[in-house]
């Protein structure tokens, strides 16, 4: 006999399961590292404990197992083509790397450093670096301390070098097809790859240009001695070592040329990625001194220094830039998303996020408004947790039926996701993130956060949007004149 339909679910019905995630996440990621100096929870613990909370809730409600289930399935078969993604990207950056394609545009990338625009090409490089590897603690812990170290030998301002390596880190984080926290945040608006990375073009772009313009003029503010020069040479045992390593040629560029292609034509993104690693593979047999086991290890579990055999020596830094991708590369940004789609398709059931939303922004009636709380959720939740993937996928949980009604894309959704989440982490003193980069650049937020224009002019471009609707894509909704 089929269950009875539930009640219609009330306002505190539906706060129950979000306060039970508000209440173990506090506990979990701030009151245990910060006051308890105990470990943080593992954010795959805190969602599967919220997850048990949620579904005991339902349960209570007279919800059957199955009625449970349907729902949890329902949103992760949604998630299951992005949660792909995720593995392939870790297949793309040990391909990218066995092939010579990442070492060969780092090797030149370091190769255009002049003292007279490090800020600049440190801005650039970093941006490169980032956008073909997907990460920017990746970014900041390999060629971002070769550039720091270049600053520092020819001395260099070091604040306005860490905001620009930072800066240039947080671009490819954010536009990069290869990057977990792009793939999150359009897994979380439920929006297509590409449609949330050209969505994010329109604030991301302008603000790169712009944080160009001032890195340029500030090589110029702020003049490198001249007489450091010779001091770039620390980097060449990087340089020869990469040479050593690998064999360069024009042809290894192909693999970027297909994402890019596939990007600009907007092609389906998993076979474009796929593609685009077995194009490296081949390219890798083809030029470099590889074989073929090396070749699926790179693709299986990541490329490792040690399948370069023919040199006697490998540099420490070496292993630090390249020991690195295949298919596990990405495996806990996949556990987690699964884990909170676990959540969120429980409470999906009786409409909790959405409740939520409507009551605490009622104020919100206008399209700008709407967007303008997206974004000042997504900066709040990120600060409070420390994790921008959490921060993803409450806001784009609770937001996205109210972008729907108010006729905005849910790409405008996703890029606000990064816009105020992705870009602010690398801004908050007590963020993981900024501790990382302070740890490993020797930089401190206080010091470097007003050299890191991009996001900071990243803010303002997003805010002017949302106010003006310019790049917004409003779409015309029953309430329109």
């Amino acid at each position: 006999m089929s269950h009875p339909t539930p009640r219609k679910t009330t306002f505190l019905q539906a706060l129950f399961p979000v306060a039970g995630l508000v209440i173990v996440l506090t506990y979990g990621l701030i009151i245990r590292p910060q006051f308890q100096e105990l470990a943080a929870f593992p954010l795959e613990i805190v969602f599967l404990t919220a997850a048990v909370i949620a579904i005991s809730q339902l349960a209570w409600l007279g919800f059957t197992w199955q009625e449970i289930q349907d729902s949890i399935v329902a949103k992760l078969a949604k998630a299951f083509p992005t949660i792909l993604i995720l593995f392939t990207i870790g297949m793309i950056i040990g391909s990218w790397i066995v092939s010579g394609t990442i070492p060969m545009m780092i090797y030149y990338g370091i190769k255009i450093i002049h003292p007279g625009y490090i800020y600049l090409i440190s801005f650039l490089v970093a941006s490169v670096f980032s956008t073909c590897t997907g990460t920017s603690w990746g970014s900041v812990g390999t060629v971002g301390l070769v550039l720091i170290g270049v600053a520092a030998t020819i001395n260099a301002d070091l604040a306005i070098t860490a905001g620009a390596i930072i800066g240039g880190a947080f671009f490819g984080d954010k536009m990069s097809p290869l990057s977990d926290t792009t793939n999150v945040a359009a897994l979380a608006a439920e929006v297509p790859l590409w449609d949330h990375i050209q969505s994010m073009m329109y604030t991301t772009m302008p603000s790169a240009f712009l944080a160009s313009i001032l890195y340029f003029v500030l090589g110029f503010v702020y003049p490198v001695d001249a007489d450091g020069v010779e001091a770039v040479a620390q980097t060449e045992s990087i340089l020869s070592g990469i040479e050593a390593m690998f064999r360069f040629n024009i042809l290894l560029l192909i693999p970027v040329a297909i994402v890019l292609y596939g990007s600009i034509k907007r092609k389906a993104t998993l076979p474009v990625l796929v593609a685009s690693s077995f194009s490296a593979c081949l390219l890798a047999l083809i030029f470099q001194q590889t074989t073929l086991a090396d070749v699926v290890q790179s693709l299986y579990k990541g490329y490792d220094t040690s399948m370069a055999t023919w040199m006697p020596e490998i540099p420490e830094q070496l292993s630090t830039l390249f020991n690195r991708g295949g298919l596990y590369e990405l495996s806990e940004p996949v556990i987690i998303s699964v884990i909170v789609f676990v959540y969120v398709g429980a409470i999906d059931k009786i409409d909790a996020m959405p409740l939520i939303v409507d009551r605490a922004f009622a104020f919100a009636k206008s399209r700008g408004a709407t967007i303008l709380a997206t974004l000042a959720s997504t900066s709040f939740i990120n600060a409070f947790t420390s994790n921008q993937m959490a921060a993803s996928f409450i806001v784009g949980e609770a937001f996205h039926k109210n972008y729907d009604r108010k006729g905005i894309p849910r790409k405008v959704l996703s890029r606000s996701l990064e816009d105020s989440g992705t870009m602010i982490e690398n801004l908050i003193p007590w963020h993981t993130t900024a501790l990382f980069i302070g740890g490993t650049l020797g930089v401190t937020v206080a010091e470097y956060w007003q050299w890191q224009f991009l996001s900071l002019i990243n803010f303002v471009v997003a805010i002017t949007l949302a106010l003006t609707g310019i790049g917004c894509f409003y779409q015309k909704t029953k309430t329109d004149p």
